[in-house]
């Protein structure tokens, strides 16, 4: 139960090894976008790698080249999706979701809110973190594709907003 011998020891260390090495590797090739947090997608491609690493590592079963063969397929699904997407706007709105507008010029939105399932409290938390003693120094809370919340604070320039792409529920 605690220890069934050096053999399995040793594999562990041994396939760790390798398969950490041929993880950096492609995902080297691949790019940092590989393991970015842009989205749900992403998160999902994030925990199924970390899921085949670990069965790599513990399952006597799996060989090194079976486990490496699945990071290599869901990494090159992931890099041609998001390949695609770039190019095309009907794959990018299926795998993306669109920035959120969750508070503008001193109004809470609560049906967007509502619909994103955040609270007044954590838009408030979000302000804080980013060091804002009111909201009245607040333009805009947004909820990102990535499920962060950004806070943007009033600015006098508004021919380079960063509010360009936010969908505003009031007018979708």
């Amino acid at each position: 139960m605690f220890f069934n011998g050096w053999e399995n020891i040793y594999r562990t260390i041994i396939i760790g090894i390798l398969s950490y090495v041929l993880l950096i590797l492609i995902l080297r090739m691949f790019g940092k976008r590989t393991l970015s947090k842009m989205n749900a997608f992403d998160l999902v491609v994030t925990v199924a790698l970390g899921s085949i690493l670990a069965t790599i590592l513990l399952n006597k079963n799996v060989a090194l080249a079976e486990g490496f063969t699945a990071i290599a397929v869901l990494i090159v699904l992931q890099y041609a999706v998001a390949w695609t997407a770039v190019r095309s706007e009907i794959i990018s709105n299926i795998i993306k979701s669109s920035p959120v507008l969750l508070f503008y010029n001193n109004e809470f939105l609560h049906a967007a809110m509502k619909k994103e399932r955040i609270e007044e409290k954590e838009i408030w938390q979000a302000a804080r973190n980013q060091g804002v003693s009111s909201m009245h120094q607040v333009e805009a809370v947004v909820l990102e594709s990535d499920g962060t919340v950004s806070v943007i604070t009033t600015s006098n320039d508004k021919d380079h907003s960063t509010m360009e792409n936010v969908k505003d529920p009031k007018h979708s």
